[in-house]
């Protein structure tokens, strides 16, 4: 029910915006404080990611530097591994943690780890869900077309589908990473702490994504049964 043209489900989205900024405040503090920890090995982030990929048999992977904060990603089409400025040259414990979590996706690149194929099989289809989801939606509420509203609500939980399939996906990665940290000494055995939170972090900005992204679909359930009665 709506008051004084309140809608009360504004609750629900705001909720939502709360997860997400907490968890980006959390990454961005955790990042900050082991971005300044060196490590003991005084490796770089591309000397670490070279020696795990060297190791898991990806000589072949080329690794290269790319601009931005925490940029960083495995490019399975391509083959390479892109690390920030920051990671590529850090000799930090979050250099080698994050090289080390981007090494992780291509390791499950060469072994056809089952989720990382399912979520590239559905990219075409998120990509397309993502564009025309919230236009859908827009012209139902605008125009009074609640089925297609219903259409646009649809196409957002591929994407939401999406998201979940990527959670295992993220962890997975992050749990070779610290294997082969651990492995390889590449990071001191007081520093396995650190990196374990840095990856935890990170990790935890995907969950607050899904979470943000469940609460925005209920609002929209929400509103166009309210709108079908």
């Amino acid at each position: 029910m709506y008051y004084y043209g309140y809608d009360p489900t504004y609750i629900l989205v705001l909720i939502g915006f709360l997860i997400t900024l907490i968890a980006q405040i959390y990454v961005s503090s955790t990042y900050k404080k082991y971005k300044k920890v060196k490590n003991k090995s005084g490796l770089q982030g591309f000397e670490v990611a070279r020696r795990i990929l060297d190791e898991g048999g990806l000589s072949n992977i080329d690794i290269v530097e790319v601009k931005g904060e925490l940029t960083d990603h495995y490019d399975p089409g391509r083959k390479v591994v892109r690390l920030s400025t920051d990671i590529f040259h850090g000799e930090t414990v979050a250099a080698a943690s994050v090289a080390a979590h981007e090494c992780g996706h291509a390791l499950q690149d060469k072994e056809g780890y089952f989720f990382l194929k399912l979520r590239s099989s559905l990219v075409p289809f998120v990509n397309f869900s993502n564009k025309f989801g919230y236009i859908a939606i827009l012209i139902g509420l605008i125009f009074g077309f609640i089925e297609l509203m219903w259409v646009g609500i649809f196409l957002e939980l591929a994407i939401l589908i999406f998201q979940l399939i990527t959670l295992p996906v993220e962890f997975n990665a992050s749990k070779r990473a610290l294997e082969f940290l651990k492995k390889g000494t590449l990071i001191e055995k007081s520093e396995q702490d650190g990196s374990r939170k840095m990856l935890t972090a990170a990790a935890l900005t995907y969950v607050a994504s899904v979470l943000a992204t469940i609460l925005q679909i209920f609002r929209l359930i929400i509103i166009a049964s309210n709108r079908d009665d």
